[in-house]
C-alpha cells in the first residue's frame, strides 16, 4: 500500500512542477518510412509554426509601434529647452479647456437632452407660458372657493326650506285641530242647550272668539312662512344659476390647466418655471461647452502642428497624455513604461522566433536522417516560408 501511495504522489508532484513555458520536441515512436506518420508529424510542427509565426506578426507590428512611440518621447525629451516652453503652453491650454469639458460633462445635475431640446423648442413662448399657467392655477383657487362659498349658501337655503315647508305643515294641521276644537265645543253646547235647557251664549262666545284669535294667528304665521320660502326658493334659485356660471368658469379653467400641463409635460407652474430657469442655465453652459470644444479643436491642432514640426511621428498619443507634456518626471514615467513594454514584446518575440527555429531544425533533422523524403518534406517548409517570408 505504502509503496503505490509513493509512487502515485511523485508522478502527482511531477506534473505539478512541469513547466508549461517548456516545448517538448521529440521523434520518439514516429515511424518516418510510413508515410502517414511522417505526413502527421511534419504538418504538425508546420502548424506550431504557423501558430507561432502569426503571434510574431502581431507582436512584430506592436513591436514597431511601441518603438516608433518611444523614438516620439525621446524626441520631446531632447527639445531645447525654448520649444519644450512653447509645448507647455499649448499642452497648458489644452488642459484648461479639456477641463472644463469634462466638468461639464461629468456635471451631476444635468438635463436630459429629450427635456433641453423639447424646451427649446418651445423657448420663445416659455414665459409666457409660465404666467398663462400661474393665472389659471390662481384663478382656480379664486374658483374652487367661490364654489365651496355658493355650495355652503346653498345648503343653508335648502336647510332653511325644509325648515320653513315643516313650519308651514305644522301650522296647517294646526289650524284644521282648533277648527275641530270649535266644532266639539258647539256640538257640546247644543246638547247642553237643548238637551239640559242651559244657557249656552257664552260658552259660544268665548269658543269663536278664543278660535277666531288662535286661527288668526296661526293664519298670519302661515303666510309669513310662505312669503319667506317664497324668497328662500328664488334666492336658492338664484345661487343655482350662479353656481352654473361658476361651474362653466371652473370647468373651462380646468380643461385649460390640462392642456398647459400636457403641452409643457408638466405637473405645476412652479415645475415649469423651474424646468425653465434650469434649461436657462443648461443654455448657457452648453454655450460655454461648445466654445471649449472650438477652443480644443484649435488647440489640439495648433499642438499636434507643434509636435509634428519636431518629427514626432505620432502626435496624438501626447494628446491623450499632456501630462508627459506639462512635467518632465511624466515624461520619463511614460518612457519607462514603453521601455518596459518593449522588452516584454521583444521576450514574447524572442519565444516565438525560438519556436519557429527549434521546429524547423526538427524538419530539416528529418531530412538529414531520411534524405529520400527531401524533395516532399522540403516543398511544405518552403510553402511556410513563401507563407511567412520574414520568418526565414
Amino acid at each position: 500500500m505504502k509503496f503505490w501511495q509513493k509512487l502515485f504522489g511523485k508522478k502527482k508532484r511531477s506534473y505539478e512542477e512541469e513547466d508549461w513555458n517548456e516545448i517538448i520536441y521529440t521523434r520518439d515512436g514516429v515511424n518516418f518510412e510510413n508515410h502517414e506518420e511522417r505526413e502527421s508529424f511534419v504538418s504538425d510542427c508546420l502548424d506550431q509554426m504557423t501558430v507561432a509565426a502569426k503571434e510574431l506578426e502581431l507582436l512584430s507590428g506592436e513591436y514597431s509601434l511601441v518603438t516608433a512611440y518611444l523614438t516620439d518621447t525621446e524626441e520631446v525629451e531632447a527639445l531645447p529647452q525654448d520649444e519644450q516652453d512653447a509645448l507647455m503652453v499649448s499642452a497648458k491650454r489644452l488642459r484648461v479647456v479639456e477641463q472644463e469639458r469634462w466638468d461639464y460633462l461629468e456635471k451631476a445635475n444635468r438635463m436630459p437632452d429629450s427635456v433641453y431640446y423639447a424646451m427649446k423648442e418651445k423657448e420663445e413662448e416659455l414665459e409666457t407660458g409660465i404666467q398663462k399657467l400661474k393665472e389659471a392655477e390662481d384663478y382656480a383657487k379664486v374658483v374652487k372657493q367661490d364654489m365651496q362659498r355658493l355650495s355652503r349658501e346653498r345648503h343653508a337655503y335648502a336647510y332653511r326650506r325644509d325648515e320653513l315647508i315643516g313650519m308651514m305643515v305644522s301650522l296647517w294641521k294646526l289650524m284644521w285641530t282648533f277648527t275641530a276644537a270649535l266644532a266639539v265645543c258647539v256640538i257640546i253646547l247644543l246638547i247642553l242647550q237643548y238637551g239640559f235647557q242651559m244657557e249656552t251664549w257664552a260658552g259660544y262666545l268665548v269658543s269663536v272668539v278664543t278660535v277666531a284669535i288662535a286661527v288668526t294667528v296661526i293664519w298670519f304665521k302661515y303666510t309669513d312662512a310662505r312669503k319667506e320660502l317664497t324668497r328662500v326658493e328664488k334666492a336658492s334659485n338664484k345661487l343655482i344659476q350662479l353656481q352654473n356660471k361658476v361651474k362653466i368658469r371652473y370647468v373651462n379653467n380646468t380643461n385649460l390647466l390640462n392642456y398647459l400641463y400636457l403641452k409643457y409635460q408638466v405637473e405645476s407652474g412652479k415645475v415649469l418655471e423651474k424646468q425653465f430657469k434650469q434649461y436657462l442655465n443648461e443654455k448657457e453652459e452648453r454655450k460655454q461647452y461648445e466654445e471649449a470644444e472650438a477652443k480644443r479643436e484649435y488647440y489640439i491642432k495648433q499642438l499636434t502642428e507643434q509636435l509634428s514640426r519636431q518629427r514626432v511621428r505620432y502626435p496624438e498619443r501626447f494628446l491623450a497624455h499632456v501630462d508627459a507634456l506639462l512635467n518632465r518626471k511624466e515624461l520619463v514615467e511614460m518612457r519607462h513604461e514603453l521601455i518596459i513594454r518593449r522588452q516584454a514584446l521583444r521576450k514574447q518575440m524572442s519565444y516565438n522566433s525560438e519556436i519557429i527555429k527549434n521546429l524547423k531544425a526538427e524538419i530539416q533533422e528529418i531530412v538529414i536522417f531520411h534524405p529520400e523524403y527531401d524533395e516532399e518534406i522540403s516543398a511544405k517548409l518552403e510553402a511556410f516560408e513563401k507563407r511567412y517570408p520574414a520568418m526565414q
